[in-house]
């Protein structure tokens, strides 16, 4: 009978102390880097595999991640939970993934209380803040991080997400420079907190180049809301032909898919985009670029917001400081940059499409801005 190998024989073989093989499997800080990684060879040469209930009684931790989530079946959130899993698994944590809707307070609840029933030494929440929040159900000594847009409301917990309102700003700014005289939205569901924020960026574009402000219309993100929007816009308001200086020429729109049912009902219309109507969606998925009009679109990295998320819930749950965040872990909030991507359904209106655009003024540092043609 093959004998078990033991944290004794990794030891052995790394030329380091037991407890320096515990700290290395437990993820605990003061290890090199130097000897974690010769440590982490010999477990992988030697196919040492921890005893995870033993390790749990002696650490009290089950290293195991709860992740409370909804919305996956439009990209942003599916790609979210995509990367908390995967930075889950790289740092050697199962996960529990509870799909829960945002509207219902009790499932919210319930949720949360099925994650800490199974004992899991962290939560992972990637759900809007709007009607329920359920980081306000995770109970005293869980460390708990939110995926979603970081606000004033709140200080001392941590909250990872991008800036939002600075994308949509910067979107909006673009389409005012090309010489459009207005730029109206389509939103997403009210109570949503990156609703607000984009259509706040939205505003404070419009607002600060003196443009009119339509009304928004709403939408629930899917393709099907876009083209509702947009054939409610175009039937609402004036029709080029007949009044070429009132008709809508822009289009913001707060995530891709809804651009995407926008741009088929423009077409439908028997418009065309960019000629004369221009578009932005918010997101940048795979199928952008590849759309036979290729979307301008605002660009964050989900992958990158996801790993950020789980470091800080790492570095809480460890009580080690995640090296990319200056403050203690249990204070941070941080909005990731985004990234304007111009492409070719973003032109000058009809009116001015012999005048060269206005260079457009940079409203926040964060938010950067690229031409980039089809991938």
């Amino acid at each position: 009978m093959t004998r078990r190998v033991s944290m004794v024989d990794v030891a052995r073989g790394a030329a380091v102390s037991q407890k320096t093989v515990s700290r290395v499997v437990n993820g605990e800080p003061h290890v090199s880097q130097a000897v974690r990684e010769r440590v982490l060879r010999e477990i992988e040469r030697l196919g040492y595999r921890p005893n995870e209930s033993a390790r749990a009684l002696v650490t009290r931790r089950s290293r195991r991640i709860g992740i409370v989530t909804t919305g996956t079946s439009y990209f942003g959130p599916a790609a979210v939970l995509r990367g908390l899993e995967r930075a889950a698994r790289g740092a050697g944590y199962f996960v529990s993934v509870v799909h829960a809707d945002e509207q219902d307070e009790d499932e919210a609840r319930r949720s949360v209380v099925h994650l800490a029933s199974q004992g899991v030494d962290g939560i992972a929440v990637s759900a809007p803040v709007g009607v329920v929040d359920p980081t306000a159900y995770v109970p005293a000594g869980i460390p708990v991080v939110r995926i979603d847009p970081p606000g004033p409301e709140d200080a001392g917990a941590m909250v990872v997400g991008v800036d939002n309102a600075g994308g949509a700003r910067a979107a909006t700014e673009h389409l005012l420079a090309l010489g459009h005289r207005t730029v109206h939205h389509i939103a997403g569901p009210p109570g949503w907190a990156v609703t607000g924020d984009r259509m706040r960026g939205w505003r404070a574009a419009l607002r600060a180049a003196g443009a009119p402000e339509p009304e928004p219309r709403h939408g629930d993100w899917s393709a099907a809301a876009g083209c509702r929007a947009a054939r409610e816009l175009l039937a609402t308001t004036p029709d080029p032909a007949a009044a070429p200086t009132a008709a809508p020429t822009a289009l913001f729109v707060a995530n891709d898919q809804m651009a995407i049912g926008a741009m088929y009902a423009i077409e439908r219309a028997g418009r065309r985009v960019p000629h004369d109507i221009s578009v932005v969606g918010f997101d940048d998925i795979p199928e952008a670029g590849y759309l036979s009009v290729p979307l301008t679109t605002v660009r964050q990295d989900f992958d990158a917001i996801a790993g950020r998320a789980m470091r800080r819930l790492i570095a809480a749950i460890t009580g080690a400081r995640d090296p990319g965040q200056a403050a203690p872990p249990d204070t941070a909030s941080a909005a990731g940059p985004v990234q304007l991507v111009v492409r070719e359904s973003t032109a000058p209106p009809p009116a001015h499409r012999h005048r060269p655009p206005k260079t457009p003024t940079p409203r926040i540092s964060a938010t950067s801005q690229q031409r980039e043609g089809r991938p």
